[in-house]
Order: C-alpha cells, then structure tokens, then sequence
C-alpha cells in the first residue's frame, strides 16, 4: 500500500520511470484466405462493370415518343402461308403475223381497211415495181435462149452419134466383105489364078478397115462421154436459169400482198402512191380469239420463276410459257398462257389480275406483310411490350412473302404485336414509347 502512494507521489512530481507495456500486451496475426480475397475482388470488379454497362447502354438507347394511332400495330399468327405473288398481266394475241414488203414498190391498190377480219390468201395491197418487171422478163429471155442452145447441142449430139453408128456400120460391111474376098483370093492363089500382090492388096485393106473401126469405136466412146458431160452441164444450167426465173416471178408475184394466215388486220396504214421501201412493215394479223398474258415480274422472284409454273384468274388457268432473260428496270418479263380454256369477252390490250403460284402451301408462323420490310429488308422488327407502352427493336429472320403475309422462320412467337408500319422515320432508334 505504502509502495503504491510513493509510486504515486512520484508521478505527480514527474520523477517516476516510464511504463513499459511490454508486460500488459501481446501481438495478434492475422490468418487471411486468398481464394476468399480473390473472390472478393472479382465480384467488385464484376458490379462495377455490369453497372458502368447498364448505365452506358441505357445513356446511349435512342427512343423516340410516338403516338401509336399513327403506327399499324399487328398480331403475329399460325396459320397456312400461300405461296403466291399478284401478277397484272397485259392480254395480247398469242401469236401474231407481221406483213412485211418482200419487194419495195409503189402502192397501187388498197383492198380493205385496218382491223378488217381476214382469211388466208385475201388480198391486201397491190404494189407496182417496174424495174422487178424487167427483171422477169430480161430472166425469161436467158432461159429461153438457153434452152434454145441446150436443144442444138442435144441434135449435133444426137447427129453425132448417129454418125459414128453410121460408119461402124460401114466399116464392119467392108470388114465383111474383105474377109470373103481374102478368102477366095487365098484359094485362088494356090492355083496361081491371081498374083500375090492382088492377095496381099486385099489383105492390107482388110487389116486397115480393123483399125479403122477400133478407131472409130473408141471416138464414139469419148465424144458419148464428153457428149454426156455437156448435155448434164446444159441441163443444170438450164434448171438454174429457170430457178431464178421462178424466183423473178415469185417476187412480182409478192407485190400482190396476201393474209398468209386467217385474223385480225392491225397497224395498217397506208395511202395509195405511197413508196413502200423493200423490208418496210406494212402491217400486223393476230390470231383472232386467241390471247396469251404478257407480265412483268420483280427481279426478286428471278431465281424462283421458271417455265411450266401455274397461275389463276377467276377459275381460269395458266402457265408460264416463255421467260425473257433481259431484266430491264429491275423487272423480267413473262409469257402466259391459257390452259383448258379463256375466258369469253377479254380484249387486246386489257389488264387482268392473277394469281402466280410459286410454292406449295405450307403451316408457318406469319405476320401481315406491310411498308416496314422495304425499311429493314426483314432484318428486324419493333415488337411492342406486354405492357403495350413501347416497342422494342428485335431482330429476326423472315422468309417467303406474298401479297398478304410474310413467313416468320425465327425471332418472334405467336400472339406478340409487331409494329407493320412504314419505318422511314425509326430506322436509327432502337425503341419507340407509345402514346395515345
């Protein structure tokens, strides 16, 4: 008690020893986990970024407000997509005849008028070529002299071989009787009857006419040949002439302008005296009541168009009977044509709508087709919230498209609402609030 008031005294006087806290404390460590402390900083990290994340995308959302009275909002269905494109198909004849001038000419005569229903062989116009004329007849006299020299050469040849039979025959006489005469003269010299030189005249004779007919026999050969030859030459000469001279007239003929076929006279029009120049179109005739459709397709539908495809109008119907390979302002052209029957009443020149099919039909998921594909090509589509109060661009995949709907291959379910209206205005914003 007495140590404790002198320690006491001490310190109040400021001469008391420091305290040492050596006997009072001890020191703690520490034991720290480090999977616990790596683990800890990864999630830190992992709330920061998700936040600094969040808070970007949501800054850098462009939305736009939208009275949803002006936009087309539509209900994605399950239903069966036709696969079919509206045609608007032009009626023209299925086959029409251009009259074209064979021979240019003057215009003589006009026989009937324009849109007069012809038949086979009427006359049309009657067309005058002078110089065509003298062109006949200058043809007919060649063939005429022609022939002319073809006969004299067909009578020297026939006097010719008449000729040559004439001395073979001569010939093989004096052989005949020179042979009887040597004969005699053989047995006459024997008896010294005649002299050898008599026999030997006789003898040189007869070896003489011999040769003379081999002669002869191998001239009438060669001149039949050569004879031949000639007369063959004439003769296909005279067929040419003669070809030509058909043809002279055929095209004199030709300034006499028939129907060659039974239809419609159309794009006739000319005046008497007119010149008409040589290939010059004088006019047209179409089959009558016979049609075909002529259409022209988006260049879209390039790869799945193809001959023998069928189409409708009313309960009439078509096929796909020529392509044209030129596509000319984005369009291809079409030819159809009516299968069992046409329909009664249809004029040149008139405007149908039909119905092409391109597929078979098929159970898919569908939306109506409307402005906002020509906008993003079918590559998304603003959907509108449970809530009704925005609408969300989404992406997804489309496929086959009619005049009515658009198959859906993926990206939206059945009974979500789409927004089917002209996007010119929203393609840079990423979500429109609808308002009423």
């Amino acid at each position: 008690m007495s140590n404790n008031v002198n320690r006491l005294n001490e310190v109040k006087s400021g001469n008391a020893p420091a305290i040492s806290g050596s006997g009072m404390d001890r020191k703690v460590t520490v034991t720290t986990n480090p999977i616990k402390k790596w683990l800890s900083i990864v999630v830190i990290v992992f709330f920061i970024v998700g936040g600094a994340f969040l808070i970007f995308n949501k800054s850098s959302e462009k939305a736009l407000s939208v009275d949803s009275n002006r936009l087309v909002i539509s209900t994605v269905t399950s239903g069966v997509f036709e696969d079919f494109i509206p045609v608007r198909g032009r009626v023209t004849p299925a086959k029409t005849l251009f009259l074209d001038a064979i021979e240019g000419g003057r215009v003589e005569r006009i026989l009937v008028e324009d849109g007069t229903s012809l038949q086979a062989g009427d006359l049309i116009v009657v067309l005058s070529n002078a110089s065509l004329q003298l062109n006949v007849l200058g043809n007919e006299a060649r063939v005429a002299e022609q022939l002319n020299n073809m006969r004299s050469t067909e009578l020297k040849l026939e006097q010719n071989r008449l000729q040559h039979k004439s001395n073979v025959v001569d010939i093989n006489y004096q052989i005949k009787m020179l042979t009887r005469q040597l004969g005699r003269e053989k047995d006459l010299i024997v008896t010294g009857a005649i002299v050898q030189s008599k026999f030997d005249d006789t003898s040189d004779t007869l070896d003489w006419y011999k040769e003379r007919l081999t002669l002869t026999l191998e001239s009438q050969t060669s001149d039949a040949r050569m004879q031949g030859e000639q007369l063959v030459f004439l003769k296909e000469t005279s067929s040419r002439l003669e070809s030509n001279l058909a043809i002279s007239r055929q095209n004199l003929d030709n300034m006499k302008v028939k129907a060659p076929v039974a239809g419609k006279l159309s794009g006739f029009n000319v005046e008497v005296g007119q010149s008409i120049g040589r290939g010059e179109r004088l006019g047209q005739i179409d089959t009558p009541n016979d049609y075909k459709l002529t259409a022209f397709i988006d260049e879209f539908y390039l790869g799945r168009v193809d001959i023998g495809q069928q189409a409708h109008y009313q309960d009439y119907r078509l096929v796909i009977s020529k392509i044209y390979p030129q596509v000319q302002n984005g369009q291809f052209e079409i030819d159809f044509k009516f299968v069992d029957k046409q329909p009664e009443g249809i004029r040149r020149g008139q405007t149908i709508q039909t119905k092409l099919t391109l597929g078979d039909a098929s159970k898919a998921t569908l939306i109506p087709n409307g402005a906002f594909f020509q906008d993003t090509g079918g590559n998304w589509i603003f959907v509108v919230t449970s809530g009704g109060a925005e609408a969300v661009k989404r992406n997804i995949r489309l496929g086959r498209r009619n005049n009515q709907f658009i198959e859906v291959i993926e990206g939206l379910e059945v009974g979500e609402q789409v927004v089917t209206s002209p996007y010119s205005n929203y393609t840079d914003m990423e979500k429109l609030k609808l308002s009423k």
